[in-house]
């Protein structure tokens, strides 16, 4: 029998809402008392005591009593299950955390904004201190944290845990981040590429999760692909697999950070896009273009379908040599949606090999918006746990057992 969805505007469809709405206040918060809880909800005090209620008692929620100016209080948090993990984006221009149980709740989330130029020791320092009140606002301590897994925005080599392709991240070449970073918060962290863990999320919970062959290909600041083959990441022998952003579409091209000329990122990665309204104060950052092209700015427009066009030619060689059945398109500029995709579309169906069924792959926008990278970050912590847990924690090792099945 098809399940049936709740009428919109029913009181079922009200109630789902009004759960979401708190369980959405708590992911961002961390703990709050039910006063608190209205207010952060805009829901009146005695609704929100009925679902606290009913959400404790199905294991949601958990609920604690506290004081505050010297009155009882009854405080709200995500229920845990069996340890916390956390995941850790840093990108060109923002750092986001999470920090989830390993049934992959997340019961905490923040992002802060990052200096272009931004280097490992202030930023790890950062990550620390704001990881350390994260957990602390869910009523946990840093020991409470079993594993970490960190994305950046550049290839990592797995031998040496050290970024593999010099020139496209100063000021965080020859560290290994997992290291300097387990050092400040006492905790196993693992490290890989923006694009891999954006692309494992897809894979397990988002457009990849029905593929059998796919790539991630996330679009913003830079441009670099997850390469999944039969379920697995395909890192490649020293990490750089799927940096599609250093493909050669114009040899005679702008010099690339990486030393190439003409490399796809300096067609249409985020600061190529930009340096195209150069002088237009209005026009700082992808989320301004994007803005302007959903406003019906042609020349915004304009630029989007341009990239889409070139990120379309890069693609199609990367179909031709690696087969994948579905592209998932992520990153900030794939909010622009058809306007992006649909030039991809074209400019990859003119240069890919089709199949004797005439079939090309399909190219779709990710499910998980920006939070993917993030949401990859936690599984990859989820995925450790279950490997290196087994005889400290037997029972989440087999909760995360189960999770990766």
């Amino acid at each position: 029998m098809a399940s049936r969805s709740p009428t919109p505007g029913s009181q079922t469809s009200l109630r789902e809402a009004n759960r979401a709405r708190i369980v959405d206040s708590l992911k961002h918060h961390g703990h709050l008392t039910q006063v608190e809880l209205a207010g952060a909800t805009g829901l009146s005090p005695a609704t929100v005591s009925n679902i606290v209620k009913e959400l404790s008692a199905s294991g949601v929620l958990h609920t604690t009593v506290a004081s505050r100016s010297g009155r009882r209080a009854i405080e709200v948090t995500l229920a845990r299950q069996l340890g916390l993990v956390a995941g850790l984006h840093f990108s060109a221009r923002y750092l986001r955390i999470a920090i989830s149980d390993i049934g992959k709740t997340v019961v905490a989330e923040n992002h802060v904004p990052l200096a272009l130029e931004h280097r490992y020791d202030s930023e790890l320092n950062r990550a620390a201190l704001l990881l350390s009140d994260m957990v602390e606002s869910v009523n946990g301590t840093l020991s409470d944290i079993l594993a970490v897994g960190v994305a950046l925005p550049v290839p990592v080599d797995k031998n040496s845990g050290m970024i593999s392709t010099p020139g496209i991240m100063r000021g965080w070449e020859g560290v290994d981040v997992a290291e300097e970073l387990a050092a400040r918060i006492q905790c196993p962290v693992y490290v890989d590429n923006e694009a891999n863990l954006g692309g494992l999320a897809e894979l397990r919970s988002g457009a990849a999760r029905d593929s059998s062959g796919a790539a991630f290909i996330r679009v913003g600041h830079s441009i670099s692909a997850g390469l999944l083959i039969n379920g697995q990441i395909f890192r490649g022998t020293t990490g750089k697999a799927g940096q599609i952003g250093h493909v050669t579409i114009d040899e005679n091209g702008p010099i690339c950070r990486c030393g190439s000329r003409g490399c796809l990122d300096t067609l249409a990665g985020g600061p190529a896009l930009l340096e195209l309204f150069r002088g237009d104060p209005g026009m700082q950052r992808l989320r301004d273009l994007l803005l302007r092209a959903e406003s019906g700015d042609a020349s915004a427009r304009r630029v989007i379908a341009d990239a889409g066009r070139h990120i379309g030619i890069a693609a199609a060689s990367l179909c031709n040599l690696f087969d994948p059945e579905t592209l998932v398109i992520g990153g900030e500029l794939a909010l622009a949606g058809e306007t992006l995709l649909a030039p991809m579309r074209h400019a990859l169906e003119r240069s890919v090999l089709a199949s004797s069924d005439g079939s090309v792959p399909t190219i779709v926008q990710g499910e998980l918006g920006d939070r993917a990278e993030l949401l990859g970050c936690l599984a990859l912590a989820i995925d450790h746990v279950g490997v290196d847990a087994d005889l400290r924690f037997p029972a989440i090792a087999n909760a995360a057992t189960g999770l990766r099945a």
